[in-house]
């Protein structure tokens, strides 16, 4: 879906209108975040937002599971596969295994550690646990309460903060804000800007670190399209963040497309949005989650470029700290 506007507006009437829609959404996703869930029987750190949309969760996953390595544990991370059609549980392979299938993302994490794709969280987690995880790193599922977390690690971005701070249909909160800031162990402050300065004051309040974070392009993606006019294009959660990037980077950004987050992009479009970019002298460009959706229509891929960006920490040994910390206390706890 693409989100409305109204949801990053203060006093819109929409979002008057369905503010007692939001007020039962937020009734019904509380309880069930209060629900126990099953074991894991390894630690299970859950990266997640309290909105709909992208912020940043997987980037911060994949950061995640290079940390991990370098203390000695072996992280499976388990997602949904949202877009993908297989239930699972599955491991995924990327020489195997499409979008269609999959989902983007699990295909853009699997390039870096092992992905059990699964609707069903719990069977995922067991699955994780059967393919050898030390600790299972969940991207989202934050709210969904079928497996416990030991760590809970939200991404909000600075610039954006939480909209109009309103619980879906009438804003973008999949549920109301004070149960989720009790659950939440960190947050993840991610880019520059003020927006998210009085929720970093109440996560902090409540006990919870707050730390900061930064997307950073790749050198030599940038190098690659320095100088040449841009035809950028993005199915995300938030298309304007990568135009910022871009932008960000001293690239020429001539022109935009924006669809929908996740959008399942067709040969059709993809071709006529390459042609387009020719008639006129400019390079498409997109992110690495968009991409491995165009992968496989038989398209001239090579035109096509990426513009790939790391999670990185102001302060990782402060996270490193955090994550040893977890799973200590969370072994303390299974073995007594």
């Amino acid at each position: 879906m693409r989100e409305p506007d109204f949801w990053w507006r203060r006093n819109s009437v929409w979002a008057r209108l369905l503010s007692p829609l939001g007020a039962i959404y937020g009734v019904i996703s509380a309880w069930r975040m209060a629900q126990d869930g099953i074991d894991a029987q390894v630690p299970v750190i859950c990266v997640g937002n309290y909105h709909v949309g992208g912020a940043g969760k997987t980037p911060t996953a994949m950061a995640l599971v290079k940390l991990l390595r370098g203390m000695g544990e072996t992280p499976v991370v388990l997602t949904r596969g949202y877009g993908g059609r297989l239930t699972g549980p599955v491991v995924v392979e990327p020489s195997r295994h499409d979008a269609r299938e999959v989902g983007d993302e699990p295909l853009l994490i699997a390039r870096h550690a092992p992905v059990v794709v699964a609707k069903d969280r719990a069977a995922g987690a067991q699955a994780a646990r059967e393919r050898g995880a030390s600790v299972i790193v969940m991207d989202d599922g934050f709210q969904n309460p079928a497996v416990k977390k030991d760590l809970s690690l939200i991404v909000v971005d600075g610039a954006r903060g939480l909209g109009n701070g309103l619980v879906f249909p009438a804003g973008p909160l999949r549920a109301p804000l004070a149960p989720q800031i009790a659950r939440t162990d960190a947050l993840f402050v991610v880019g520059d800007g003020h927006a998210a300065d009085n929720l970093a004051g109440e996560v902090r309040a409540k006990g919870g670190d707050v730390l900061r974070a930064a997307l950073i392009p790749d050198a030599a993606a940038v190098e690659a399209l320095r100088g040449k006019p841009l035809l950028a294009f993005a199915g995300i959660g938030d298309p304007e963040r990568f135009f910022a990037g871009l932008r960000n980077a001293g690239l020429d950004v001539a022109a935009t497309r924006v669809f929908a987050d996740h959008h399942a992009f067709t040969s059709d479009e993809i071709a006529g949005l390459i042609a387009d970019a020719r008639r006129v002298g400019q390079t498409p460009v997109t992110t690495e989650k968009d991409f491995v959706r165009v992968r496989g229509l038989g398209i001239d891929e090579a035109s096509i470029h990426t513009f790939p960006v790391a999670m990185t920490f102001s302060n990782e040994r402060a996270l490193a700290d955090l994550l040893r910390g977890a799973l200590t206390r969370a072994r303390a706890r299974r073995s007594g």
